[in-house]
């Protein structure tokens, strides 16, 4: 099965008042270790950059990288951005934001198996009880969101797939750590890698 990763770092950062995507985690950055992580299940890994793209490019090393000119228009300009990268050759995409670091490889393991062996066209982490990232698609949901207005929000159509959905219980607190904001960072300090 064919799977492609997509990880989504084209906004301002402002609420964090520098680049997300070159914060550190571990050894490398909040964008350098979502490449490394998806690197190990998806082909093609694509980057989605936009605002400051030049600055963040050596980030994704190891990735496919487009740029979104639009990126100001919002999180689903970049999404659709990357989805039509990923094209219509892959069964699902895996996708992200590069504010939810130091995702464990295990547990992309375990949302890439349930994707395969599932049939669902939607697979969603729980970090007890509460949904995180990342996201696995099918085609068919990927159609979906390439229709929407560019302008508009993704999360009504995943919601319309969560009765159908597959939810997998993972032990890895990165898929529900949205750090936006410097308190965020200093909050998540001791979780992340």
């Amino acid at each position: 099965m064919k799977l492609a990763g997509v990880i989504l770092a084209a906004g301002r950062s402002s609420r964090m008042g520098r680049d997300k995507a070159l914060l550190p985690c571990g050894e490398s950055t909040f964008l350098g270790s979502l490449v490394r992580t998806f690197r190990k299940r998806c082909d093609p890994v694509i980057v989605v950059l936009g605002h400051n793209a030049e600055q963040i490019r050596p980030a994704a090393e190891g990735a496919q990288v487009v740029v979104n000119e639009g990126y100001d228009r919002g999180m689903l300009s970049s999404l659709q951005t990357g989805l039509r990268a990923a094209g219509w050759d892959t069964d699902g995409v895996a996708f992200t934001l590069v504010d939810h670091p130091g995702l464990r490889p295990e547990t992309l393991d375990k949302l890439v198996d349930a994707f395969e062996s599932s049939g669902a066209n939607l697979v969603l982490p729980l970090y007890y009880g509460e949904r995180g990232h990342p996201a696995v698609i099918s085609r068919a949901v990927l159609g979906q969101l390439l229709t929407l207005p560019a302008r508009k929000r993704p999360k009504p159509v995943l919601r319309a797939h969560y009765a159908a959905a597959r939810f997998v219980d993972v032990d890895d607190p990165a898929v529900v750590a949205d750090i936006d904001t410097p308190a965020d960072l200093e909050e998540a300090g001791s979780s992340l890698p």
